[in-house]
Order: C-alpha cells, then sequence, then structure tokens
C-alpha cells in the first residue's frame, strides 16, 4: 500500500552543477524537494518507486543501480538511482547500456543529495503519450508491491507561463497548473485522474502520466497532501508537494 510519496519538478537545472551561474534561482525549489523526500524517509518504507516522464528509449523500469548523467547537458556529472545493496536480496546493479532518462537522474541525484538509504529503490519511465487509464493501472499495481510503498514523482507542469516559456506564452496554462497544485495540496486523487491529457500535451506538461500513477497508487490509501512549493521561474511550471 502507498504510505507516502513526493512529487518533485525534474529540470536539469534543478542540478546546481548544469544550472551554474543560475543555481541560486532554484534553491527553493531545492529546499522544497528536500522536505519531500524527508517525508518518504520518515514513512519507513519498504520500497521506493521512482516514476518520470520518459521519451521512448528510457521508458519501462529501470533497476536500483541504473545509471545516468548530465553529459548531455555539457556537464561530466554521473549519478545512480539508490543504493545497490549487493548480497543482500537486492537487484545487482543494471550493467545494461540504457541509462537512466534525464528526470530519472534528476531523482538519484536528489536521493544521493539527501543521503537516502532508508529503502530499496526501482524506476520507471513513462511515457508522455500514456493514457490516463493505463496511468492508473500502472500506478494500482505499484501500489500493491510491498506492504509499505513510496513514490517519488518526477514531472514538470505547463511549459506555456510567458513569451520566453519552451512553449510561448498560452494563457491556459496558469489556470491549468492552479488546478494541479489544488489537487496535490488537498492529495485529491479523482482531481489527478481526471487530468485533461490533451490538454496536457498542448501546455508541453512533463508531469501528466506520473502525477495520474500517483492517483492509481494512491487510491484507497487516505494520504493527506502539503504544497510545499509554486513557482514558474522560467517559464515552465514546477510544483513540489508531499502526501502522507
Amino acid at each position: 500500500m502507498l504510505v507516502a510519496a513526493a512529487v518533485c519538478p525534474c529540470p536539469p537545472l534543478l542540478v546546481p552543477d548544469v544550472a551554474a551561474g543560475a543555481a541560486p534561482e532554484l534553491d527553493a525549489a531545492r529546499a522544497a524537494c528536500t522536505d519531500a523526500l524527508g517525508v518518504l524517509a520518515a514513512s519507513r518504507p519498504d520500497l521506493l518507486v521512482v516514476v518520470g516522464p520518459a521519451e521512448q528509449n528510457g521508458r519501462g523500469p529501470h533497476l536500483e543501480g541504473t545509471g545516468g548523467s548530465f553529459r548531455g547537458f555539457g556537464v561530466d556529472l554521473a549519478v545512480r538511482l539508490g543504493n545497490v545493496r549487493l548480497g543482500s536480496g537486492a537487484s545487482d546493479p543494471d550493467t545494461s547500456e540504457r541509462e537512466l532518462p534525464t528526470s530519472l537522474a534528476v531523482a538519484a541525484w536528489l536521493l544521493e543529495r539527501t543521503g537516502w538509504s532508508d529503502a530499496p529503490v526501482e524506476g520507471l519511465g513513462v511515457g508522455e503519450p500514456l493514457e490516463a487509464e493505463r496511468c492508473i493501472q500502472v500506478g494500482e499495481s505499484i501500489g500493491a508491491r510491498a506492504g509499505r510503498v513510496a513514490l517519488l514523482v518526477m514531472g514538470d507542469a505547463s511549459a506555456c507561463r510567458t513569451l520566453k516559456a519552451p512553449g510561448y506564452l498560452d494563457e491556459r496554462a496558469a489556470g491549468f497548473d492552479a488546478g494541479v497544485a489544488r489537487a496535490l495540496e488537498a492529495a485529491d486523487v479523482p482531481a489527478l485522474k481526471a487530468l485533461d491529457a490533451e490538454l496536457a500535451q498542448e501546455l508541453k506538461v512533463s508531469g501528466r502520466a506520473p502525477w495520474q500513477v500517483l492517483a492509481g497508487a494512491a487510491e484507497g490509501a487516505g494520504l493527506g497532501g502539503a504544497l510545499l512549493h509554486e513557482d514558474a521561474p522560467y517559464g515552465v511550471g514546477y510544483l513540489v508537494a508531499a502526501w502522507s
């Protein structure tokens, strides 16, 4: 059963080495992510599943120990998902050539930064086109994986909040993001399930599918929510929340 969840944005700029001189602009978001991961640790999970958006080659499961990097962003920084526990019943490191998608690499960096060692970690990359019903089914299956499951849910809100945003200005973006923020603050599972996938795609929302995976996992769990951070510094909505 799902006992806790943290929702974090996944821009590579969250990693200070990538952001370089602009790093201080996301200090508040980083601090909120740290607080959200603290809620996960306090829940004493048996398993942590990290869910984030992924392109075709990054979709599907990623074992504990899978590596990723930020070399594609001009930074020679490597990360690894979770703590590898050889000989302790956990999965051996994934030595395949398939790297973590960017969203899960950011999550791996967050977990390393906070010194995660509380439970085995698995990753799941989900595609933006994944239908809501399928996302919910995936979440339900994750919630049934162990007696105490925690989720780290990565994804950005709309990328159309300003004229200089990656998706240019779309007047619908602020309202969409506000609705997601309300749903995350209230741990409103039906509201997340009802997110408009077509509108989310038009607004370049990377978090829609992961949030609906969360909704499936949280059904019947009776969790409460807290919105820890809400901002759009580069015209992209960044939301941080914790459910427990």
